[in-house]
């Protein structure tokens, strides 16, 4: 089995190349961050969170500048129609890619006050955008332009573009980061990264179950990750979820069994599905962009 993993439970072999290698595939950020893939031109897209720029990537024309300044984006997605949705944590938004190229804030406020800093989101296959807001945007020089909080506190929020919207559906985190669906969308993944400025603050992952494909219920903690926080998630297609950590990805079962780590030599902020196939794990990681094949795949769209 290659260096870069280690194996905890068997189940892990089945996810990985025995030949397996991670790859460096771009370097010079600031701090890496959303990483998203395009199929129609095999291009990832990703945020240099602290450098305030969107940047991309591809294999021809090497790592160019998409956006600068880009307020101060963070994760990245994609909409059913294959636009890009961003969380701006500068201007408290979530924005969207439009065709004619300009950027459009899709919600920006909750009962009549501001967003916190939106930080990541998933688009459920329904078309509803659900992200999550915690505070860094406002307290952390590098990730925004600062500002007061208006928000009562740090939630998950669903937000229908249709119709504008927008919900509290996950109330009882600290500092609610990545998110996403297993396989069958029936549950949610949410990472807890207050650990990370509040001393003895949590850094797990929480599952909910969700009703109705509206409302979120029997919230629980899902996994404890150590070392440090985690912050990105997502799930291939056995329900298998991929968090990032200090020092590696770590791929847990959906019965919360560590299978093992994917190692990284810089701490793993956010991840993605890419290639032809879905089958490459793309790491945004410290100062680079890395990859990684593997024998599964994501499951997000498009």
């Amino acid at each position: 089995m290659a260096e870069a993993i280690e194996i905890y439970d068997e189940r892990m072999r089945k996810l990985v190349r025995p030949e397996a290698k991670l790859q460096k595939i771009a370097e010079g950020v600031v701090h890496s961050e959303g990483p998203v893939y395009f199929h129609e031109d095999e291009s990832i897209v990703w945020s240099d969170a602290h450098d305030n720029r969107l940047l991309r990537w591809s294999a021809s024309d090497g790592v160019s500048v998409l956006r600068n300044p880009s307020d101060y984006q963070s994760g990245n997605y994609r909409d059913l129609e294959g636009r890009l949705v961003s969380c701006s944590s500068g201007k408290r938004a979530i924005i969207r890619h439009e065709y004619d190229g300009q950027w459009k804030i899709l919600v920006d406020r909750y009962q009549g006050k501001r967003l916190n800093s939106p930080n990541d989101l998933v688009v459920k296959r329904d078309g509803t955008i659900w992200f999550t807001d915690p505070p860094y945007g406002i307290t952390e020089p590098h990730q925004g332009y600062g500002g007061e909080q208006e928000q009562p506190g740090c939630f998950v929020y669903r937000f229908d573009p249709a119709t504008s919207e927008i919900n509290a559906v996950v109330t009882d985190m600290v500092r609610p980061n990545g998110l996403t669906f297993s396989p069958d969308e029936n549950l949610l993944y949410v990472s807890d990264t207050a650990a990370f400025n509040i001393p003895q603050g949590p850094h797990h992952i929480r599952v909910y179950e969700v009703v109705d494909n509206r409302e979120v219920t029997n919230g629980r903690v899902f996994a404890v990750i150590n070392p440090g926080q985690p912050d990105g998630l997502r799930v291939d297609e056995y329900g298998n979820i991929f968090a990032t950590s200090q020092d590696s990805v770590q791929v847990y079962a959906s019965d919360g069994t560590c299978l093992g780590k994917i190692l990284v030599p810089d701490t793993s902020a956010n991840l993605t599905f890419g290639g032809p196939q879905r089958d490459r794990l793309l790491i945004a990681a410290g100062k680079s962009l890395y990859a990684i094949d593997l024998n599964t795949r994501g499951v997000q769209q498009p």
